[in-house]
């Protein structure tokens, strides 16, 4: 009999929210009250997260941002500056004693971003990981993901790009040389990819999480059953998103 994970999708919330509801599915999780949480969620407005590491002023165009309407937030895994537009966020949230997860995290990041790697195929679209964080398809990256490992239990995020618009994207970052700007975004323009690009197609995001279902059952071979955040995370969460992810002292930290 195969093991029941739980599946939760999120659509359409603030970037203060969405890591709130991960740190408090943590939280639940390391507790032994939820079992092992695969969740697909999207962003609104549009956000900008940051690696733990990064400073805010110098990774952002803050004015930019509030001209475009674009979010943003520090998240609790390391890494650069992401633009969450037009893509599918997975998170996985699971005890680090679980046989299915390899305590190497190299090779963790390997054997998680093979769910994403199934679920793309059966998009119909090829990819292969490429150490440490990303996947890629024809030599283009379509994924960037970021794990950190607290109260004895793995998180790991990341994007599944279904559109991209780098021209956008490179209007909210900062540039540490404008003079190379214009270099910088072709450049991403040749190693950057998304579903829409490869399919030519757009495709909804109810499909695309489908497919992801189905990769991580196939990885894993588990059971993913659809469910809701229990009352206690929502409690967490609101908790989190005001005394945290909201937060000035948290986002400007750096």
């Amino acid at each position: 009999m195969k093991e029941i994970w739980r599946l939760l999708k999120t659509e359409d919330n603030a970037g203060a929210v969405n890591m709130a509801i991960d740190k408090a599915v943590i939280v639940s999780n390391s507790n032994k009250k939820v079992p092992p949480t695969v969740r697909f969620f999207t962003w609104k407005p549009p956000t900008i997260s940051i690696g733990y590491f990064q400073s805010l002023e110098e990774e952002i165009d803050l004015n930019n941002c509030k001209e475009f309407g674009v979010d943003y937030v520090r998240r609790i895994t390391g890494g650069g500056a992401v633009f969450h537009e037009e893509e599918l966020t997975y998170s996985i949230i699971i005890p680090e004693s679980h046989p299915q997860i390899p305590k190497n995290i190299m090779e963790s990041y390997g054997r998680i971003c093979g769910a994403v790697i199934k679920g793309l195929k059966n998009l119909g679209i090829e990819s292969e990981y490429k150490p440490i964080n990303d996947i890629i398809t024809s030599g283009k990256k379509i994924s960037g993901n970021a794990q950190t490992r607290k109260m004895k239990t793995v998180l790991q995020h990341g994007t599944v790009l279904t559109d991209v618009d780098v021209d956008k994207m490179f209007s909210l970052l900062k540039v540490p040389n404008e003079k190379i700007k214009d270099k910088l975004i072709a450049d991403v323009k040749e190693r950057v990819t998304s579903i829409k690009h490869v399919l030519g197609r757009e495709i909804p995001f109810d499909d695309v999480a489908k497919a992801m279902k189905k990769g991580f059952e196939e990885e894993f071979n588990v059971e993913l059953m659809e469910g809701t955040l229990t009352d206690e995370e929502i409690d967490l969460a609101k908790k989190f998103e005001k005394e945290c992810f909201s937060a000035r002292d948290w986002n400007h930290r750096r």
